[in-house]
């Protein structure tokens, strides 16, 4: 057994986090002043990741970047079906109930501040500091009048949109989209800074107008688990009308691809991610999975490793093993990067 001092800082960190709910590493929010910089700049002096090898903006994404033996359309439209649900999170406040460190753990916990240990200078800089991370869209469904559109489960109580314009509208929209959003807490951590987040939802390129969800409410947020669920709303027809068609689109090749690869998913161990690194267009990066460890007493709810390609702007996008299904409830959001250089996610729903 080592001595106490003979103990390195990868090994003492594994010792204490190994009975926590998942490995905790560092978090991977990109964060900036005002939101207004030089996005591009940022992205060529990336620290972490200097050349971007692994990253492939989704416009150039093919066949030609995944593995040999996975190099059929149907996974490659299920990539392209994941990241069409993929957004861009910007959040503009802190939430002053972060608490100091992750759960049972001393391992500091993203942004948490005491205002008594700041300056007036920090002050005002933190005041103006965006926090940018990435999610993906889960169960889209249209209202009308309240009324659960299509099927699916139960209506509303309500029967107008609750958006920002429909709340201030003296004719609020009748006919309304809700859909959920999955990320991870440490991105968006309570209602306190849902009210200050927005959504960017299919920023494909420099070129993709700006589409943006403005209203959002948290569902549920588990810190332990690192995971956030946030439920949003439009009456934009123009919007709510595609995503719908590519939750469809989406929940088909969820199946399809399981089937086909739950075979060989633990010999080849391929994993995707679709985020916005940086706060840049959509980027896919595909790698492989290290660790798949059940939490606590159930066996669908797990966390993994990984080497597939994460960078600041990543945390809270989704992650996805080749073969397993999450379906509706995936919920496995990219949670930080190791010391030893893998990445982590936090815990959901996989089987």
């Amino acid at each position: 057994m080592k001595a106490e001092d003979d103990v390195s800082d990868t090994d003492h960190y594994k010792q204490l986090e190994q009975d926590s709910c998942h490995y905790f590493g560092n978090h991977e929010t990109h964060e900036s002043v005002g939101g207004e910089v030089d996005l591009h700049k940022i992205y060529v002096t990336c620290k972490k990741n200097p050349d971007h090898a692994q990253f492939i903006p989704i416009h150039k994404f093919s066949l030609q970047h995944l593995p040999d033996s996975y190099r059929n359309n149907d996974l490659y439209e299920y990539i392209k079906a994941v990241a069409d649900l993929t957004v861009l999170i910007n959040v503009k406040k802190t939430s002053p109930h972060r608490p100091q460190f992750w759960p049972k753990t001393s391992h500091p916990y993203p942004f948490f501040k005491t205002i008594e240990n700041e300056k007036e200078e920090e002050i005002a800089i933190a005041k103006t500091k965006v926090k940018t991370g990435s999610g993906m869209v889960y169960n889209v469904s249209k209202f009308e009048n309240g009324a659960r559109q299509h099927g699916g489960r139960q209506g509303r109580s309500y029967t107008v949109c609750w958006c920002k314009q429909c709340e201030q509208s003296d004719s609020p929209s009748t006919i309304w989209f809700e859909f959920d959003v999955y990320t991870a807490t440490h991105v968006v951590f309570d209602e306190i800074e849902a009210n200050h987040t927005s959504l960017r939802l299919f920023h494909d390129s420099e070129r993709s107008p700006k589409v943006l969800i403005d209203k959002v409410r948290i569902h549920d947020a588990l810190v332990e688990y690192d995971r956030c669920w946030i439920k949003c709303v439009t009456c934009q027809v123009s919007v709510g009308v595609p995503l719908e068609q590519m939750w469809t689109k989406y929940l088909a090749l969820d199946k399809q691809v399981t089937k086909q690869y739950a075979k060989s998913r633990d010999k080849d161990k391929v994993t995707f991610v679709v985020s916005h690194p940086h706060g840049c267009p959509k980027h896919v990066s595909v790698g492989r999975w290290n660790n798949i460890r059940a939490i606590g007493e159930s066996k669908s709810i797990k966390r993994i490793t990984y080497s597939t390609g994460t960078c600041p702007g990543s945390s809270g996008a989704n992650v996805h093993c080749i073969g397993y299904t999450g379906g509706r409830y995936r919920q496995l959001a990219h949670s930080g990067s190791l010391p030893d250089g893998s990445n982590t996610s936090g815990a959901g729903w996989v089987k």
